[in-house]
Order: structure tokens, then sequence, then C-alpha cells
């Protein structure tokens, strides 16, 4: 278990705030925000790189506060690997060891084990010149895992390596992770990576946390406007609360939970609202008609805006939707979402 508590980080121009946060052990927790958030700050302070002003971090029980890098039992894989470029793959990965007394045998074995499972044994006498960007994160993996750390924090490890690649790479960390039994901390800033690896997140903006929790709660349940449209949730609507339904703009909305009377804000994704050129069943509890607006090709989707009375929606839709619907701007459609798909906060 790591805890962090009240942490706060001064530097020329920017700060970390009253930091606290608790992640389970063995598990894979990622830090997301906007660049300038300060999560690459953050790692620092856990490693130990960057000086504390105030607050503790605990790595299983243990105030590591005031210790050194290499006390702490962490290791830190940057997005730029920082191999040695003198040096080849295997001694690139034996380094650390040299700050690691005894255990020879074991060491002999967990170098083995790293090897065969990031599938590096190929490229031991290689140098970081003659590497890939996937080869080259694979050394970085290994020469941070050889020591054995309790806690391996990665900073936006899949940035330099090409798309095609970055599929297989995703799927061999989660698994390094659950084979190793370390607890794993990422900064990325792909929501897909997100989504795929992590079981618990947090969300930074300007040096303080918006929001940590489960992965599917962080997108799923924003508890605020910034963290609903930070993780894609594009109708974001100010809302009047009552009972079961949301007041917004000149219509009523059906939720899922009743909240608390009052304003507020409700959040709907656009891959929850469906178009259709009819009024669905009467199991869909929201439905409008309105006008597409505009088309925006999004590569893989498309971004359907459609205006139903004084509301716009925005929809994510599949190519073949598009096609079969026949959509384009000016056509009367149908907007449908569930109940269960209207977050309030």
């Amino acid at each position: 278990m790591i805890r962090i508590a009240g942490l706060t980080v001064r530097l020329p121009g920017f700060s970390l705030t009253d930091i606290t946060l608790g992640i389970p052990e063995n598990q894979f927790f990622v830090l997301l925000g906007p660049t300038g958030s300060g999560k690459t700050v953050l790692l620092e302070a856990i490693a130990g790189i960057e000086k504390i002003s105030s607050g503790s971090v605990r790595i299983c029980g243990l105030d590591v506060t005031n210790l050194p890098p290499e006390k702490r039992g962490v290791g830190i894989v940057y997005q730029d690997s920082c191999l040695f470029p003198h040096l080849c793959v295997s001694d690139n990965i034996r380094y650390g060891l040299r700050y690691r007394r005894g255990n020879g045998a074991g060491n002999v074995q967990r170098f083995d084990e790293l090897v065969d499972l990031l599938k590096i044994s190929h490229l031991l006498k290689r140098k970081p010149a003659t590497l890939s960007g996937g080869e080259i994160q694979r050394t970085a993996l290994a020469r941070a895992l050889i020591t054995g750390p309790r806690v391996l924090l990665l900073d936006e490890p899949f940035s330099a390596i090409d798309q095609s690649f970055r599929a297989e790479l995703q799927q061999l960390l989660k698994t390094l992770q659950r084979k190793s039994g370390v607890t794993f901390i990422m900064v990325t800033h792909s929501f897909s990576e997100a989504l795929s690896l992590a079981d618990r997140a947090a969300v930074l903006q300007n040096g303080r946390v918006e929001q940590d929790g489960s992965i599917m709660d962080i997108f799923k349940k924003p508890r605020s406007a910034y963290v609903a449209e930070f993780v894609g949730i594009k109708n974001i609507y100010p809302a009047n609360f009552r009972g079961l339904y949301a007041e917004v703009n000149d219509g009523m909305i059906r939720m899922g939970d009743e909240a608390a009377s009052g304003h507020g804000y409700i959040a709907i994704r656009p891959e929850d609202i469906i178009l259709s050129k009819s009024r669905l069943s009467s199991s869909i509890r929201n439905s409008f008609p309105g006008t597409v607006r505009s088309v925006f090709d999004r590569g893989y989707t498309f971004e359907v805006d459609v205006q139903a009375g004084e509301t716009l929606y925005r929809s994510l839709i599949t190519r073949s939707a598009l096609v079969e619907l026949d959509i384009r701007p000016g056509q009367d459609l149908f907007v449908s979402f569930k109940a269960t798909a209207v977050h309030c906060f």
C-alpha cells in the first residue's frame, strides 16, 4: 500500500498542493491530467527525486519521505528510457544490481525470468543505438525491475512507441504487473491506455487531485465538470434536480437515480446517445426529436451534433451507422438515451 498524505512540492512557478492518495498494493494505478498538471512531479516526489516541502509518503508501512531514492524500493522508467549508450542490453539491465548486495543466485534467476518474460534474450549483446523504440522500453523495464522494487513508476512509457506496437506493449505491461506483484503507477495522456491497463486512477489539475477512484468511476461517474470534460463526456449541462428528473433548458431528463433537490450538473457520454429515424421503445426513458447541425469525422467514429429544442446533444456513432441512417446536416432524427446513462453531480 502506498499512502500519500498532504504532499506539497514547491517549484519555481508551480506547486503540487496537498496531494492525498491511497494506492492499494499490487495494483495498476494511472495518473491522468493535461500537460503541466503535475503528474511527473508527483511521480518524482514518490521516487525521492523531487524534494517534498510538506506531507508524507509511506510505502508498505515504511515512511520514505526523507529517504534517498535508492533506499525507497522504487524503480522508475521515463519516456526516453535513459539507457546507457555505451553498455549492451545485458549490462544495462544489470546496472542497478551494483547497488544491491548479496543474493547472487537470486539475481541471476530474476535476470533470466525478466529476459524471458520481456522476450529480449536475442538482444542481450546489442547496444541501445541498434534497438527499436519498443525494444528500448523492454530493456528499460527489465533494468527497473531487476532490483525487485515494491513500486514501479512509469512516465508515459509508450509516447515514443509506434502506434502499431503499442497494443502489444500494453498487454505485456499488464502481464508484467500481474506476474511481478509490483505496484505500478503510470503517467499517461491516453484514455485508451488508462482504460485497458488501470485498476484505479487519479485526475490532476493545476497541481491538485480533482478526483481519484476506480478507473470506471472516473470515466462514468465524474465528480466535477472539469473531470467530465477531461474524460471525453461532451454532454455536460447545468440542471435543476426534481426527484428522478433533471430540468435542462426547456426539457426534463429522466435519471437512473434520484438526486438531491437543488442545482448541479448532468453528464452523458456521447457513445451512450442513440440516433434513430423514429422514436425508440418506451424502455428508453429519454427520447427527443431534433435536427442534425453538424457531422465531424473523428477517425474510427463520427461525432454528430443534434439540436433538440434548446439543448445540443453530441453523439459518437460508427461509420456503418452513419451510412445506414444516411445522416447529414439538416436531417430530422430522434436523440435517445437510457436513464442509467445520465450521471449527476
